[in-house]
């Protein structure tokens, strides 16, 4: 007993930053060598709201990809919840009486993240209704909005030549599926010879594909491995492992070399299959159809609202950086112009002081922010009502959000938190989360804290950092 409040005494004598000011646990990490920014605070009726716990908030830190959550403000801001990206296929020809378009067919890139193939089947399908049965010109596809983008992180720029993930795609305003090829894997009849690779999208080899798939007895297990590279030639998957004969089709993504390349050889395929043969190949193109340019068929994308659901809740690296291009206001913008446009945003915003941002996904190791900035974006968007119930439905909670390693904490913090996470491993550890909360008593709050490691931190893994902040943050709500 004598030792219990010795210990108690020295407890309350600690400064308040000693505690982390409501952040007892999270503050911890400091002991390792992580840099830390947090900052917990209730919302009041257009005053800043009470501090419940508070850890250098003012301290500029890496937020990976609650970066995101700058990009689904800005794009609401500037565009609204019901905006959509349109893509056109024009001609300044028109297709005689046989269908025959004498001319090039344009596919105008709108700048749409989640433009799919299945979207590409709708333009073919409204180029027949059209009347269009051949064209004798080229399929030209046009990034003038903007693309090629220049790489500017080592992911993407690797992957010009050679790639193993689905998540570093370059950038295009007429890119497809974000950026990636598709192929299905499945199993041969028989034991021993090669599986069955083809297409996801079409029923043309795209892209070519080298097959090392074996195909093994039945369950003796499905190990697959897949990287793209890219030759004088074009596109290459490389696939290898075993697949069992009883297994299921597998679909792999990897990202493609020319994501504008990459829509043209599908839409041609595409327009093949459909009848509508294209005589003078394909090509790509920078420059603005012509304003003669008539339109023969469109297809509009889902709502922004929709676009932004899918960006966060999956953290979708393409799609995040395609919309951050799309609000800059430059010709054919640069990555760092976009996140300029997003930097420029956030001077808008009361309280939010400093950031640095060179993108909308947050893979560029540059971003600085800081807790109290973010959650100055977060009280500024929910005193927002026509744009709070689209920006917060991105978010994600952890009882039930699609990340599963979210799921995690006291039954309080899983119901009572709306998130958005940030992860990177190079060229530092980063663990960022921010989000609203909700008290017992019905409050409304905002949280960030952003944990950036060093070259000499040892790894953080997010079951540390969630149990520690799901402890922190209930004891925040159960006091209110």
């Amino acid at each position: 007993m004598p030792y219990r409040l010795l210990s108690l005494c020295l407890l309350l004598l600690m400064p308040l930053s000693a505690l982390g000011q409501g952040f007892p646990r999270l503050s911890s990490l400091a002991a390792d060598g992580f840099a830390i920014g947090a900052e917990a605070r209730l919302l009041g009726n257009g005053e800043p709201g009470k501090i419940l716990g508070s850890l250098e908030p003012q301290r500029l830190l890496s937020p990976a990809s609650v970066t995101k959550v700058y990009l689904a403000a800005a794009a609401l801001d500037r565009l609204g919840p019901q905006h959509r990206f349109t893509t056109r296929l024009v001609s300044t020809a028109e297709p005689d009486d046989q269908g025959v378009l004498h001319g090039d067919l344009v596919l105008e890139g709108g700048g749409d993240p989640a433009l799919t193939t299945e979207d590409l089947w709708r333009l073919v399908q409204r180029l027949h209704q059209a009347g269009v049965r051949e064209v004798t010109g080229r399929l030209v596809v046009s990034q003038w909005r903007f693309g090629p983008v220049t790489c500017i992180t080592t992911d993407r720029c690797e992957g010009e030549r050679r790639v193993d993930n689905a998540y570093s795609a370059l950038l295009s305003s007429a890119a497809i599926n974000y950026g990636n090829w598709c192929v299905t894997v499945a199993p041969a009849h028989i034991p021993g010879d090669p599986a069955e690779i083809t297409s996801c999208d079409s029923q043309s080899r795209l892209p070519r594909i080298d097959n090392r798939v074996a195909t093994r007895p039945d369950d003796s297990g499905t190990e697959l491995t897949a990287e793209r590279l890219t030759d004088a030639d074009g596109d290459v998957m490389r696939v290898g492992g075993q697949i069992s004969t009883n297994a299921h089709p597998r679909e792999i993504y990897r990202t493609s070399a020319d994501p504008a390349e990459q829509a043209a050889d599908t839409l041609k395929a595409m327009l093949g299959q459909a009848g509508i043969p294209v005589q003078g190949g394909h090509a790509t193109s920078t420059a603005r159809p012509p304003a003669s340019a008539r339109r023969l068929a469109a297809v509009d994308s889902e709502p922004l609202q929709e676009l932004l659901l899918r960006t966060l809740n999956y953290s979708n690296n393409f799609m995040a950086d395609t919309l951050a291009l799309d609000l800059a206001e430059v010709p054919r913008p640069s990555l760092s112009q976009a996140g300029g446009a997003l930097e420029a945003f956030a001077g808008t915003i009361p309280g939010h002081g400093p950031a640095i941002l060179a993108s909308g996904s947050g893979l560029t190791p540059e971003n600085r922010t800081s807790a109290a900035g973010v959650n100055a974006l977060l009280a500024h968007m929910f005193r927002r009502p026509s744009l709070f119930p689209s920006f917060v439905a991105a978010l994600q909670s952890p009882g039930n959000g699609v990340m599963r390693f979210i799921r995690r904490g006291s039954v309080t913090f899983q119901h009572h938190v709306m998130l958005k996470t940030g992860t990177l491993n190079q060229p530092v550890t980063v663990r960022a989360v921010t989000g609203y909360f909700r008290t017992l008593s019905g409050r409304w709050g905002v949280f960030t804290v952003l944990v950036n490691g060093t070259a000499t931190t040892p790894y953080l893994s997010w079951t540390t950092v969630l149990d520690r902040l799901s402890q922190d943050l209930d004891a925040m709500i159960q006091a209110h």
